[in-house]
């Protein structure tokens, strides 16, 4: 008996967590409609809860194992059409986020948010617009770039703020190393993925952005981080 509970209290030789053990994620003694709509809040209240877009494999922890998450989703986005709020797709999962239409509301109160606001300078802005279309990118190769050197505390102005982490060392002499930029770039920028970036190729073809001018041209994309 205690061989066959163990053998309950893990997943793949992982321990589950006690919350784990007893949540019902099935619902089988609901009824569909109210099943699917106990399903919906807890997907909005894990969401709601979390300070950093929520993916999918954690959502599926809460409900049942043939539950749609993306069609919990789809009802949550219609349910919310109408708030000032909303469900947005970010950085691999989903957050909410207040609508921009009520941004300039939000910053007229002096309210305390959840996620403070970070502003770049002009510099900054640049050069982590250049990481993140080169990464993963030495500081040298940046200071080549920019045509003036990109200091130490630039980077780290950058890291602290979160935007930035470290990539894999350079195989150039010395093996300086690389930045990379980071999930929580994605989320502050609204971006699902590196492939939603704006297309650095075509930007240089039609004239309107190139590695040289990124010190320049960039600061309408990274300018302040919205707020969240």
């Amino acid at each position: 008996m205690a061989g066959s509970n163990a053998a309950k209290a893990t997943r793949g030789g992982r321990p589950k967590s006690e919350d784990e053990i007893l949540i019902d994620r099935e619902l089988d003694d609901l009824p569909p409609e109210l099943r699917w709509r106990e399903w919906m809040l807890r997907v909005e209240a894990v969401i709601f809860a979390s300070a950093e877009p929520v993916g999918r494999e954690t959502l599926a922890r809460v409900v049942g194992k043939d539950c749609s998450i993306d069609l919990l989703i789809d009802d949550l986005t219609e349910e919310l059409r109408d708030r000032p709020y909303e469900l947005v797709s970010v950085a691999g999962g989903w957050q909410h986020r207040s609508r921009s239409a009520y941004a300039s509301v939000i910053r007229a109160s002096q309210a305390p948010t959840r996620s403070s606001s970070v502003s770049l300078s002009e510099h900054e802005a640049a050069v982590l617009a250049a990481i993140a279309f080169l990464q993963p990118v030495t500081r040298g190769e940046l200071s080549k770039i920019f045509g003036k050197e990109v200091s130490r505390d630039t980077i780290a102005s950058l890291r602290d703020a979160g935007f930035l982490g470290s990539g894999p060392r350079s195989p150039t002499p010395g093996a300086p190393y690389t930045y990379v930029t980071t999930r929580h770039f994605l989320s502050a920028f609204g971006l699902q993925t590196l492939r939603d970036l704006p297309d650095l190729e075509r930007l240089e073809d039609a004239g309107l952005l190139s590695r040289q001018a990124l010190e320049k041209g960039v600061t309408d994309e990274f300018g302040d981080v919205p707020e969240v």
